[in-house]
Formats: C-alpha cells, structure tokens, sequence
C-alpha cells in the first residue's frame, strides 16, 4: 500500500514511486531532456517495475496569477498555488493473473491562494472562472482515486468501480490552460454542488461498452454526498451524508477525419437529490419577498456537448498541426445558478521546427446567469431597501461573463513544460460594475 513515509525512506521506494516509462524506453540519466522523469529511470528500476506491472507517478503543478490591470481590487499582487499527486497504476493481469483488470490509487495535496478571489472577483459574490485552475476544493491532502476496472468479452465490455470523479470518464477535457473555463470537464464546473471534478471523489460504478474502435456509450451512478467536500473529508470512506445520485450518460465517437485524429462527445446527467429553487417558495412566489424557505425540486439535470479535432499536419509528424475544440453545457433554468456556458478555441502543436514539442492556445468563453437567480438578487436588495453598489450589504447582480486566454507552452524537457499565459476576463463574476481584468499567469507542469 502507497504511504508516504517511504518516498523518503530509501532511494528504492523512491524509484517505485517516482514515475512510469513504456517498456520500450531506455534506461535515462537524471535530468536528462529527453527522460520523462526528471530524476531518471534509477539505473533500470522504473522500466523493470512497469515490464512488472507497477506503474508509480510523482507529479506536480504549480500555477502563479497576477493582475496585472483591473478587476475588483486594482492592486497588483501575485498569487501561487499547486498541486502535488502521488499515484500508483497497477496491472493487476501481470501481477495476480485477472485477465484485464486494472487498479488506480492517486493521493494529492493542493495548496496555496487564487488571485481570483478577491482581486479579480467582488467577494461577496465570488466568481465563475479561476484565473489559477488548480486552486480550490479545499487546500489539503485527498485520496482521489481508488478503484478497479475490468473489461470482458474482449474488451467490449468495461466496468469500473470504487472512488473518483465524474470528469474523470464524462465530459472530460485536456487541462492544459490555466483559467478554469478552458480546464477539465466543464460540467462540474457550473453545477459544482452536485458533480465533484478532481481531486475530490465519491463511491462510483461506470460502465462502458465499446460498440467498435472509433464509438462507445457509458453509463454512470455517482454519490451525490456534499460531505465529501469538506476539507476535513479528504479520505473519508463511509457513506454517511448522501443525499442522492448523479448518473452521466454518455456517448463518444473518436473518428479520424483524413487521417486525424478526433473527439465528439454527447451526455447527459441526472440527480434524484432534493434541489433548491433559485427564485420561488413553495407557493410559487419570490421567496426573497415571501420571507419564506426557498421551494425544493425533486430532481437536477442537464446536458453537454464537446469536440476536438485536429485539422491540419504535418507529413514529416503527423502529432504537429492545428486543432480545434468547442465545448458547450445547459442546466436547469429552476436550480442551477448558470443556465448555459460555451466555449472555443484552437491548439498549435509544433509551431517552429526547432521547437517541435511546444504548443499554441488561444480560447474564449461565455458563461451565461440564469435569469431568475439575478431576479432573485435584485428582489434580496429590494427587500434590504439596498441599491448601491457601493454599500458592504449590497448583493451585486451577476449576468454575464466573458473570459479569453492566449498561452504559449514551452516544453522545457519531456519531464517539464512551462505555459506563461495572458487572460482578459470581462465582467468577472458576471458583475457589470467590475472593471475588465488583464491576469498574468504562468503554468508549471512536471513529472519527477
């Protein structure tokens, strides 16, 4: 079992937990460019652990944001926050013989501060977006994934269970933007209460079934157990707080067009928790006005769509050219804070031939305010008898906001790649009397 004591032990636990390489590697030097470690392949050890079947990581992501122009508070301080992961990857056909059947433990600590909290966005409100991704869901340590998965019927069939996120098989997306519109599985991001992206997880089933190479459908059941937010529950267990379900279902076709490789995804989800309405009481009038408690709905839903496709290369490398992406969710207009979100944009791998390795992103997000919640502020101000901006007590009305960044990713080593980036958020938080924001950031990705 992964304890972190042992990492600083010995240099043999340390090579067991320090990364995977394919079996076809060579043996690599300490900081050499081309090693996928930084600290190398320990003289064969990680290779001979993989040919085993034990696959051990040691990754890190560091994100710094400063604004440098704009946004709630106009001073210009820098923020840092990271994330540590430890995780093990074990093939469980090598090593006790079950045909096809995998095993993921991933523990991370995250830690730090956002600049979006309360430079960019006004902090009685908060915000949408994070100018710095990685920030959030508790800076503490949390056991992220524990799980086995197996297929049958040669591969047709997969099943997995145990503990883990919903983005980590639904609506999943590349997070290699810094600002949260353009990172991870976007759903989780605009119905946060209800589907729990990394690094938090819950007791999980997913099944997928492989229809052929290019298509397949899943199927989820996910704990909807707000408890497990908590930073006090980073390795909680039991199921003591559930309220209900989320069950995701999906469908995902990865055709190559001329050649290139893409991805189209189609989903829906549903929880059977208790959900709060956004405006009304149960005698359908303005609960901000009634006084009363705010009425309950007996379910939550919503859909998504997404793609990704690379539409140009290069002949002499086929992983170099241009890609497009777009990704779009809608939710439930009587409970859901936001009621839509899009988003688009484009890649650039290889643009230089001296710098092969590095990559281009430009992308641009919308994220839209369910009308009846910005009825709803503007009934709670009515009834203070507030109507200034300006007054501590106000609660600002949220609408619309608008969100662009523009990185280049500068892929240092194989080990290491840094994306200094640019963002413009206007409206940050959906609030109009915000001042637009210019953040700086950079973005630090490695593996040890």
């Amino acid at each position: 079992m992964f304890q972190l004591p042992n990492i600083r032990s010995s240099s043999l636990a340390l090579a067991a937990l320090l990364g995977g390489v394919s079996p076809t590697s060579g043996a690599h030097e300490m900081f050499a460019s081309d090693s996928p470690w930084m600290l190398g392949d320990w003289n064969g050890t990680r290779t001979e652990l993989l040919e085993k079947g034990y696959d051990f990581t040691f990754g890190y992501t560091g994100e710094m944001g400063s604004n440098l122009h704009g946004g709630y508070d106009h001073d210009r301080t820098a923020r840092y926050s990271d994330q540590f992961t430890f995780a093990s990857h074990l093939d469980l056909e090598k090593i006790l013989g079950w045909h096809d059947t995998e095993f993921q433990l991933t523990i991370t600590e995250r830690h730090g501060q956002n600049i979006s909290n309360d430079r960019i966005n006004d902090p009685r409100v908060g915000g949408f977006t994070s100018a710095q991704e990685v920030w959030g869901r508790g800076e503490t340590w949390r056991l992220t994934q524990l799980w086995i998965k197996q297929k049958y019927f040669d591969g047709a069939l997969d099943v997995k269970f145990g503990r883990f996120g919903e983005g980590e098989d639904f609506n999943s997306f590349p997070c290699d933007f810094q600002n949260l519109a353009f990172c991870g599985s976007q759903v989780g991001n605009w119905v946060g209460g209800i589907w729990y992206n990394w690094p938090v997880s819950q007791w999980a089933l997913r099944v997928r079934y492989n229809f052929n190479d290019e298509l397949y459908a899943q199927v989820g059941v996910f704990e909807q157990n707000p408890s497990n937010l908590e930073s006090g529950n980073g390795f909680k267990l039991s199921g003591s707080g559930t309220q209900g379900a989320v069950m995701p279902i999906e469908l995902v076709w990865s055709p190559r067009v001329n050649g290139l490789k893409g991805e189209y995804r189609a989903g829906y989800y549903y929880s059977n928790a208790k959900a709060q309405d956004v405006l009304k009481d149960s005698n359908g009038q303005p609960a901000a006005l009634s006084g009363q408690a705010y009425r309950s709905s007996s379910s939550k839903h919503g859909f998504w769509l997404g793609m990704q496709q690379q539409v140009t290369s290069l002949a002499s490398d086929q992983s170099r050219g241009l890609s497009l992406f777009a990704n779009a969710t809608m939710h439930d207009k009587k409970t859901n804070a936001i009621d839509n979100y899009v988003q688009a944009g484009v890649v650039y791998k290889g643009p230089f031939d001296a710098r092969a390795k590095d990559d281009i992103g430009f992308a641009l997000a919308r994220v839209h305010v369910n009308p009846g919640y910005r009825k709803n502020a503007r009934l709670i101000n009515q009834a203070a008898g507030l109507d200034d901006y300006d007054n501590p007590g106000y609660l600002p009305v949220q609408d619309t906001e608008y969100s662009a960044e523009l990185y280049y990713g500068i892929h240092v080593t194989d080990w290491l790649t840094v994306r200094p980036n640019l963002q413009y958020i206007r409206h940050p938080g959906g609030v109009s009397q915000v001042d637009a924001a210019l953040i700086g950031g950079l973005k630090i990705q490695s593996s040890f």
